[in-house]
């Protein structure tokens, strides 16, 4: 089985990083992710974002998201900011702007989420992921990124 190592995040390609946090246990994930490569592990991550964003499929989507991701060891969350506007996704890891829709999920679930392998939507009706704002947007943003499936 493949190690979940942070420092090769930024040479792995979205479908072995699906199959990476796929292979990987959910307790090695979060211990991941509340480790000293934390911030790397999400700077990693959100800064993708904008390169797998899909703007043929955003249509006229103009929204700002703010992704809080919890299980910080202070028991703190971090939260991310994506702006959506003009066929472009951009990204700031402190939030500058009024949310149109607000995500708040723990560390493996979101690993999950973004990876291909959580459904969202079970996640939303576990209450695992929070989403406080426009869930339209919020049932739609899977579509807006080229997620690895299966």
């Amino acid at each position: 089985m493949p190690e979940f190592d942070p420092a090769d995040l930024s040479s792995v390609d979205p479908q072995h990083f699906h199959q990476l946090v796929k292979d990987t246990p959910a307790d090695q994930l979060k211990a991941a992710l509340q480790g000293e490569h934390r911030t790397t592990i999400l700077d990693e991550v959100f800064g993708r974002m904008p390169t797998t964003f899909r703007a043929d499929r955003a249509g006229n989507t103009n929204a700002v998201i703010h992704w809080n991701v919890g299980d910080r060891p202070d028991g703190g969350v971090d939260t991310y900011e994506v702006v959506i506007a003009n066929g472009t996704c951009t990204l700031s890891p402190k939030p500058e702007h009024d949310p149109k829709l607000a995500l708040t999920l723990g560390a493996v679930d979101f690993l999950k989420v973004v990876s291909g392998n959580g459904n969202p939507v079970m996640l939303f009706m576990t209450g695992k992921l929070k989403a406080k704002g426009d869930l339209g947007l919020a049932a739609n943003i899977a579509n807006l990124f080229d997620i690895p499936k299966g």
